[in-house]
């Protein structure tokens, strides 16, 4: 395709979005809006609805997408670098999830992508806080969005039914799981109160920072493995904020002895520009331009701060896409490294659906370290998970090669994804689709 022919395409995709987008988020394929989910704190949502070529949307579930970071925007790097229906190029996504599932990307805690704060107070502090956000906009969504709601009801033999449709999922991705857990938890106890109508049908934790202490100790580099230990004797001694500042250590010293490898991808160098402290910044600067930052390439920002943006066409005229991540990466630094393998306990002792999936490349989030969590879990149907072998699966994009593997028990799930690292659907975009479906018990092509 020569240059001329390039342009014309983008001319024609940005048509297409604003065809479907103006003049009213109302109508066709996608809706979004924003929720004031406390005084001061807007969080903004973006809807995908369902296209498939064999399903109407009515009779696929709704998924939500969860970002890591904190600060890292679903509706951004979710949306085009991983599940959307387009790619950062605007080309079409022949591994979109939209394709098995409406999909809901939101910016997730209030500060990340488009949603925004009035004041530096209004920012979340923990995992707690978060929650509490993301019910208030569930609760609006679902009150809106009548048709994504707890079902119809129906006769048989004279006795009334009620029928429940479109199940709702969560997933996640790295610190996005975390949230997704605690979020998970408060959903379900919402539910059970009445306060919330929706079929919830269950959590997906994706490379997840469910249990930071057993990430930072893989390395097995002496110099390494003291810095790990004491960001494990931070964590014990309920030092949280420390222990945020001496996992920053532990990575830099990672970083030397690996000639900077990717914490993403373990087979490539990070090839992103040199990361260091710079006169007048803290340690939480560094880790915000480690880990958060590489979710706003240029490329992504310009895309979002220009066409999507005026595509939205109601996003204020002082909040910038991305504008307030560090805010929002340092107010959650205190919370960071504090583990909730508790609540992941407590989500299958409710009953409630939870996998767990990892990149097998990921060492930020390692799967052996996460084989290491579950482990500890109380859950009473652990002896007979841990018994299971693992099942393997095509790999949709390879056939006769191996994809994954994965095995299952009563409520819990865990999949391992080969040549994957930290953002699976970037990597492996065939096999995330296809564990998609598994997960929501579709039929797979």
């Amino acid at each position: 395709m020569d240059r001329l022919q390039s342009h014309l395409f983008v001319l024609l995709v940005f048509a297409t979005l604003f065809t479907r987008g103006q003049p009213s988020p109302q109508q066709g394929t996608e809706k979004w809006s924003y929720v004031t989910v406390r005084d001061g704190a807007h969080m903004f949502w973006w809807l995908y609805y369902a296209d498939s070529p064999s399903a109407d949307y009515k009779d696929l579930p709704l998924v939500m997408w969860l970002q890591g970071g904190p600060g890292g925007s679903g509706t951004g790097f979710g949306n085009f670098e991983e599940i959307g229906p387009l790619d950062r190029d605007l080309n079409p996504r022949n591994t979109t999830w939209v394709q098995s599932a409406s999909v809901l990307f939101v910016d997730n805690p209030v500060g990340t992508g488009f949603s925004y704060t009035d004041r530096d107070d209004a920012f979340a502090t923990n995992v707690s806080t978060v929650a509490s956000d993301m019910l208030v906009l569930l609760r609006n969504f679902f009150t809106k969005m009548e048709d994504f709601q707890v079902g119809y009801t129906v006769r048989l033999n004279r006795a009334e039914k009620l029928c429940f449709y479109r199940p709702f999922y969560i997933f996640s991705e790295s610190y996005g799981g975390k949230m997704a857990a605690a979020i998970s938890l408060q959903l379900t106890k919402a539910i059970a109160k009445g306060s919330i109508k929706c079929n919830f049908a269950g959590v997906a934790l994706g490379d997840s920072w469910i249990s930071p202490l057993v990430p930072a100790g893989r390395p097995g580099l002496a110099e390494v493995n003291a810095v790990a230990q004491e960001v494990q004797d931070a964590v014990e001694n309920g030092h949280f904020l420390k222990a945020t500042e001496l996992w920053s250590v532990a990575e830099s010293v990672v970083e030397r002895n690996t000639n900077n490898v990717n914490f993403y991808n373990i087979l490539t160098q990070d090839t992103d520009e040199a990361v260091r402290l710079r006169p007048g910044d803290d340690f939480i600067s560094l880790q915000f331009h480690r880990h958060v930052r590489r979710l706003h390439k240029q490329s992504l920002d310009e895309l979002m701060n220009g066409p999507i943006r005026k595509k939205l066409g109601q996003i204020p005229d002082n909040v910038t896409w991305g504008g307030q991540s560090q805010d929002v990466f340092r107010s959650m630094a205190g919370d960071f490294m504090r583990p909730v393998v508790d609540i992941v306990d407590q989500l299958l002792s409710a009953g409630v659906n939870v996998t767990v999936y990892n990149g097998q490349l990921d060492l930020i989030v390692d799967t052996v370290g996460q084989e290491q969590w579950v482990k500890t879990l109380k859950w009473e149907g652990l002896p007979y998970f841990n018994q299971l072998r693992w099942t393997p699966l095509d790999d949709p994009a390879s056939p006769g090669a191996t994809g994954a593997f994965y095995k299952t028990y009563k409520n819990f799930c865990f999949f391992w994804i080969l040549k994957a690292g930290h953002m699976i659907p970037s990597d492996q975009g065939a096999m995330a689709l296809q564990m998609l479906q598994m997960i929501t018990q579709q039929q797979t092509s």
